[in-house]
């Protein structure tokens, strides 16, 4: 089993002669384009999937290669993930040579070789780079073709940076210096994820609302933390994706996004000195501005100030960038119980908003948007031990923040006395 640790970008295809150029003036071992032609597997019922496992079969000069990848972590675009590759002497799946701990329950199931089936195929030319970063080996792939299910296919236009050897810092340390150049753009998106896509009718993409953030029952505080800013983070990725695809209001989601991760900041702010994601916020306020001005979906995307932006996130929270600003008190607040400290702020934020909008605003109520997001946007994050509770106390809310914007005065103190005169959900509010 290898550790496969991986960080992609989408490539904007009239960046791609330019970015090969910069490639070729790395101090490394090139090598030209070779054909790779892979199917990838699955069952009816996407066993496989559900799983969170891949299963591929991948052709190369007359070579094959079978591959099993196994649920992993990915943030942002750094994929580290299990995987597992055999080599096979023709294009035909042989899953009982996987080792036994590739399967959920120990063993192979019975039916699954009967059952399992073509479902998407990739071909592409992968130009490749060994280059050496610090103390670490690691490949640049430069991926161009197409993956195809059925009567629908996309394009494949891809830069991956792999792990060879070393140390996931010296992949980040690589990148850095990669986003100088414009026409990437930090993808979350695989080529598994949009093959399985296709595959299932290539339905239009949507827009999707924040939910309510789930943690862990034990989950501490620098838990809660971490999975606050991988929602952030996620929905940030997702809303560029079909910002890209020029999906109607996916810029306004990108936006927000990157609004949860100035709020999550400033929930955990009590703990996590500023200065300690003082950066990152700067450069979230350049691509703010960047993407608040009269430029294309395309610039705004595929520019470099996006792009140092997200990966500067994907830094803070791979390699927990906060930690070496804490000191023992703050340390040990950090690792204390995330619902705890949720309790606390919930009853905090809720005092906040009945203070705010204790009384009709008149023409005053705009002035009061970005509190009222920033208190939304932190209820949603803490929130999670009640879901069921929270989601109709927090539609109130999300009711007036929405009648606020669209200026439906009825519906603005409809909302406003709905919202004031709930009861709290959560405990330790005083009233439970």
């Amino acid at each position: 089993m290898a550790q496969e640790i991986e960080l992609k970008f989408i490539v904007e295809k009239d960046s791609v002669d330019a970015l090969r150029q910069h490639l070729n003036t790395l101090s490394g071992e090139h090598h030209e384009p070779v054909q790779l032609l892979n199917i990838y597997y699955e069952t009816p019922e996407n066993w496989l999937r559900r799983h969170d496992m891949g299963l591929r079969i991948r052709g190369a000069n007359g070579a094959y290669e079978m591959t099993m990848k196994i649920a992993g972590r990915v943030v942002g675009g750094l994929h580290q993930r299990p995987e597992y590759n055999i080599d096979i002497s023709k294009p035909e799946l042989e899953l009982d040579r996987f080792p036994a701990d590739v399967w959920p329950e120990g063993k192979l199931p019975e039916t699954l070789s009967a059952e399992v089936r073509p479902l998407f195929s990739t071909d592409f030319w992968r130009e490749k780079w060994l280059v050496t970063e610090g103390k670490s080996r690691i490949e640049i792939a430069l991926d161009l073709g197409e993956v195809k299910a059925g009567e629908f296919q996309e394009p494949i236009c891809e830069l991956e940076l792999e792990l060879l050897e070393g140390d996931t810092s010296d992949v980040l340390k690589l990148a850095r210096k990669l986003v100088n150049q414009s026409g990437l753009r930090q993808g979350s998106l695989s080529k598994a994820a949009r093959g399985y896509h296709l595959a299932a009718g290539n339905a239009p993409r949507v827009v999707k609302e924040t939910t309510v953030l789930r943690v862990a029952p034990k989950a501490s505080v620098e838990q809660g933390m971490e999975a606050a800013l991988e929602l952030a983070l996620s929905q940030w990725q997702y809303h560029e994706e079909l910002w890209a695809r020029n999906v109607k209001n996916a810029k306004t989601h990108v936006l927000a996004a990157m609004g949860l991760v100035r709020h999550t900041l400033a929930l955990f702010g009590g703990i996590v000195p500023r200065k300690a994601s003082a950066h990152l916020r700067d450069l979230l306020t350049q691509t703010e501005t960047l993407m608040l001005s009269d430029v294309s979906a395309q610039t705004a995307i595929y520019s470099p100030q996006t792009a140092t932006a997200k990966l500067a996130l994907t830094e803070f929270l791979v390699t927990r960038g906060w930690r070496a600003f804490l000191d023992a008190k703050a340390e040990a607040k950090i690792a204390e119980n995330f619902k705890r400290f949720a309790d606390i702020h919930l009853s905090r934020h809720a005092a906040e908003l009945k203070t705010t909008f204790a009384y009709p605003l008149g023409d005053q109520y705009g002035d009061q948007l970005p509190r009222l997001s920033r208190n939304i946007d932190s209820m949603l994050l803490l929130s999670g031990a009640y879901e069921a509770k929270a989601q109709p106390w927090l539609e109130n809310w999300q009711g007036l923040k929405h009648a606020i914007e669209t200026r439906q005065h009825i519906e603005i103190e409809h909302y406003r006395n709905e919202a004031i005169s709930q009861e709290p959900f959560w405990l330790h509010s005083g009233k439970r």
